[in-house]
Formats: structure tokens, C-alpha cells, sequence
């Protein structure tokens, strides 16, 4: 089989496709991106194949470019047949599973893209560290309502899935596993727990080397 091509940045939202294709034994190429925010060549060469300039960006061995991390989760599963990070249709979790990994990727995820560099959005200088707190504050109601749904040990119970990993990645950034352990302590003993399967360590090592 022909690798995959992943395009990405260490810690950044490539690590969620990472750790897939890691899973599923998937063989892939890591294309390392720039800073998009600060770096203009960076982001110019990510737009030859993703106009977005987005990451993650995976081309597949055919030569199909594969956005939107929730449309790749569903993809990888049906190449790899393997329905142990994504229930399969029927399954008693497959709501719950679509629901809230749609709720993560298209109400969470787009709080950092706004609020990572304000400067983008918000051409007032004073105005933007206002819009980045309250974009940030209204990330952490929205992980509140993730929280109230997190059934344990696992978010979908007793069953592992791909939005545990997306709970490991995310609760790396703002605000912060210490944010989590204090205001969602079901999301925060899940990232722990994540963080600890062995399928996965070096995805973590290399994202977030000690």
C-alpha cells in the first residue's frame, strides 16, 4: 500500500490524524508545516494543497487531499474496516460517537481558530484581547456541556473511540490540563487515561516531548 501523506505541525491539530493512522497501523509521511500564523511561506505552500491552509491535510496514496479532521476520523475507519475508534452503524454508541465528535470539531475547534491570532478576525488593536477572552470563555461553557456528557472510563462508556483521542489532544491546549482537572474532571481522568495507552505513546512523545 502506498503511504499517506500528513501534513502538519507537531502539537497542532495534525496530532488527532497522527494518531489514527498510528492506531489503524496506517503507513504514512509526515510533511512538516510552518507556523501559519507567523511564517507567510509556510502558509502559501500548504494553500498549493489545501486552499484553507488548514492542518491536518492528509493526501491519500491515490492523490486525494482529505480535510476537516472528523471527515478524515470516518474515512480512516472505513480504509482500515476496523470499527475500534469509530462505532460501526447500528452500534448502541454510533449517536452519541457522530453527535459529539461533530459538536467538538465544529463548535470547540473553530474557538482556536479565531482566537489563536485574534489579529486575523479583529482589525481594532484594542479590540482583540477582549474578542480572544471571550471567545476563550465561551470554549470553556462549550467544554462544560462535552463534561456533561463524558460517561467514563471512556467518553462513550467502556469502549475507547477516536473522541478520546480528540480529548487528549485538545485538553493540551488553552486552557490547559490544569483548567481541566479543576472545571471537567471526567474530561481531564479521560486525557490522563488516553495519554497512557500504549498504541499511542510515541504519538505524544513526538507532539509533546517532555
Amino acid at each position: 500500500m502506498a503511504d499517506y501523506t500528513l501534513w502538519g505541525r507537531v502539537g497542532w491539530g495534525s496530532a488527532l490524524v497522527e494518531a489514527q493512522l498510528v492506531w489503524y497501523g496506517l503507513p504514512f509521511r509526515f510533511e512538516p508545516v510552518g507556523d501559519l500564523f507567523k511564517d507567510p511561506d509556510a502558509r502559501s505552500k500548504l494553500e498549493k494543497v489545501n486552499p484553507l491552509a488548514q492542518v491536518p491535510t492528509l493526501i491519500l496514496p491515490g492523490g486525494q487531499v482529505m480535510s476537516e479532521s472528523a471527515a478524515i476520523t470516518l474515512l480512516l475507519a472505513d480504509i482500515a474496516g476496523s470499527d475500534s475508534l469509530v462505532p460501526r452503524p447500528g452500534a448502541p454508541e454510533r449517536a452519541a460517537f457522530l453527535r459529539w465528535l461533530v459538536f467538538i470539531v465544529a463548535n470547540i475547534y473553530p474557538t482556536f481558530t479565531y482566537a489563536d491570532d485574534p489579529a486575523r478576525f479583529v482589525s481594532v488593536s484594542a479590540a482583540r484581547d477582549p474578542f480572544r477572552a471571550a471567545t476563550d470563555a465561551y470554549a470553556q461553557r462549550l467544554w462544560k456541556q462535552v463534561e456533561s456528557q463524558a460517561r467514563g472510563p471512556w467518553f462513550l462508556g467502556e469502549r475507547f473511540s477516536a473522541l478520546d483521542i480528540y480529548v487528549s489532544v485538545m485538553t493540551r491546549w488553552r486552557p490547559k490540563r490544569g483548567w481541566f482537572e479543576t472545571e471537567t474532571p471526567r474530561l481531564f481522568a479521560i486525557a490522563r487515561r488516553a495519554d497512557g495507552r500504549p498504541e499511542l505513546l510515541e504519538v505524544w512523545k513526538r507532539n509533546w516531548p517532555a
